[in-house]
């Protein structure tokens, strides 16, 4: 059989889905599967979203504007004014999904053998875009033990190839919301050595100890080599209806932005008739999903504090958990917690954390958890998470 590219062979699997097999299996078997391992939140969708579904009358779903439909197009407009950033229509273009918008931005910004510099570990998904793409990915070391804060000095892995770093704030995988001080360095870094910056905005909202983190688009000393990513599927449980946008005000990164919207069409249009509808959805909606949120990251920072061996830090922001197990394959122990494990009829599935991570052989003792069930299902997950934890420890080794 001939062979595909070696680029489809060498990019990485999603550290998210890759064993979704094995839960497929595990519930095939009886078992009910505790999905952690993905950001889909269970939070209702709000219902003027979901009732716009129903009031669609149009006789033909047909092709849209390539730059998004104008009703979502002016509740965009109005989000971003309303936090500080007035926008140019051609300052905006809807994306389906914010992968897209990522993919967008990176082609748009970087050139195949460019680098982009991104805080490791990062959400999966950058690096099968810079592979797609040609493109390097540098990691940014941080750890665990330092709270996954930036080293001092950057400087060091800028080199003549570095074209952008991309910043997520607050941070998947880590839920870190990154200091006012971290946000300037970062913001120095471009400036001095002329480089794009990524603002990866998704879990804007999503911030527990402190205010809402200040949008990238309002610091007008970078406004020339800013990009921001971002999406409404955290944001109001949109996941399924992959809508978001890519916004920037530098002209030429926008003009290039659109060249490949037009080339994939149009955006999806019902998803737009749905997101469309946030401008309906009440500003307190935000207060409830957050206390909402922080309950659950208590749930599950506590109760992987209580577990022998494990080291963990406390998530200030978006819904993930980074944990550091006493294992030496966390892959592993997740296809063992599916494949053999089960406590009343139940198993817990995390994703693996070294696909995560663009360092080589770095993760492999991690994995990264979504908090995203609620409160009881969180607690039965991760009794049954930390009884599978002692099993794997007394069967490998």
């Amino acid at each position: 059989m001939k062979r595909g590219s070696h680029r489809g062979m060498d990019a990485p699997s999603s550290p998210i889905r890759k064993l979704v097999p094995h839960a497929d299996g595990a519930r095939e078997r009886g078992t009910h599967v505790y999905h952690l391992n993905i950001g889909q939140p269970d939070i209702e969708t709000p219902l003027v979203m979901r009732q716009a579904l129903s009031n669609y009358a149009d006789e033909v779903i047909a092709y849209g504007p390539s730059g998004g439909d104008a009703p979502f197009r002016s509740y965009l407009m109005e989000y971003y004014s309303a936090l500080g950033a007035d926008l140019r229509p051609h300052d905006l273009l809807v994306t389906t999904g914010g992968s897209e918008a990522v993919s967008f931005a990176f082609a748009a910004c970087l050139d195949p053998g460019d680098e982009i510099l991104i805080p490791d570990p990062m959400y999966a998904n950058y690096l099968g875009y810079a592979s797609m793409l040609g493109n390097k990915v540098i990691p940014i070391p941080t750890r665990v033990e330092e709270g996954y804060h930036l080293p001092e000095s950057l400087d060091g892995l800028v080199t003549p190839r570095t074209k952008a770093v991309l910043l997520c704030n607050p941070a998947n995988p880590t839920g870190i919301v990154y200091t006012e001080d971290e946000v300037a360095r970062i913001l120095d870094l471009v400036q001095r050595h002329d480089l794009f910056l990524i603002a990866d905005e998704v879990y804007r909202e999503f911030v527990y100890d402190g205010p809402t983190t200040r949008s990238v688009l309002t610091w007008p000393e970078v406004a020339d080599r800013t990009v921001v990513v971002d999406s409404l599927s955290k944001r109001f449980s949109l996941c399924g209806a992959r809508i978001g946008c890519v916004v920037s005000r530098n002209e030429s990164v926008m003009a290039s932005a659109m060249k490949f919207a037009q080339a994939r069409l149009s955006p999806p249009a019902l998803a737009q008739v749905v997101a469309a509808q946030a401008v309906n959805v009440p500003s307190e909606y935000f207060d409830g999903v957050r206390t909402e949120y922080r309950r659950r990251r208590d749930v599950v920072y506590e109760s992987l504090s209580g577990i022998d061996g494990v080291l963990v830090h406390r998530p200030e922001g978006a819904f993930y958990q980074m944990a550091r197990l006493p294992v030496s394959d966390s892959e592993d122990f997740v296809r063992f917690m599916l494949d053999e494990f089960q406590l009343d009829g139940a198993t817990t599935m995390v994703a693996p954390g070294g696909g995560f991570y663009a360092a080589d052989g770095v993760g492999r003792d991690e994995v990264r958890i979504a908090y995203v069930l609620n409160e009881n299902d969180l607690r039965r997950a991760m009794a049954v998470l930390a009884a599978g934890l002692t099993a794997y420890r007394q069967n490998r080794v």
